[in-house]
C-alpha cells in the first residue's frame, strides 16, 4: 500500500516576516510531525521538510534521520496552501 500524508494539523514554530521566513509543525494523521520551512517572497514555497524523530519514519521505519518527506513535499504542501497558513497567520 503507497503511503498518503494526510495533514490534520498546523503549528507556528517560528517566522521572520521581515524576510518572509516561516516555520510550521505539521501533524500528520498518522501520527507524524514534520517540520516545513515556507518562504513567502515572491510567493508561498515550501522550501525544506523534515520528520520530527518522535515516531519511526512509517515509510521506511527507520528511526533515525531519512530524507523519505522530501518525496511528499508536493502533496503536503497542497495541504497546506489550501488555507491553512492564511488560518495562522491571520
Amino acid at each position: 500500500m503507497a503511503y498518503r500524508p494526510n495533514v490534520v494539523g498546523v503549528d507556528t514554530a517560528g517566522s521572520n516576516d521581515k524576510d518572509g521566513l516561516y516555520e510550521f509543525v505539521v501533524h500528520l494523521e498518522d501520527g507524524t510531525m514534520c517540520r516545513v520551512f515556507y518562504n513567502r517572497f515572491p510567493e508561498w514555497k515550501l522550501t525544506n521538510i523534515s520528520r520530527l524523530l518522535k515516531t519511526p519514519c512509517p515509510i521506511c521505519r527507520k528511526d533515525y534521520i531519512c530524507n523519505c518527506f522530501e518525496k511528499f513535499k508536493g502533496d503536503i504542501d497542497v495541504q497546506l496552501r489550501d488555507g491553512r497558513i492564511e488560518q495562522l497567520l491571520a
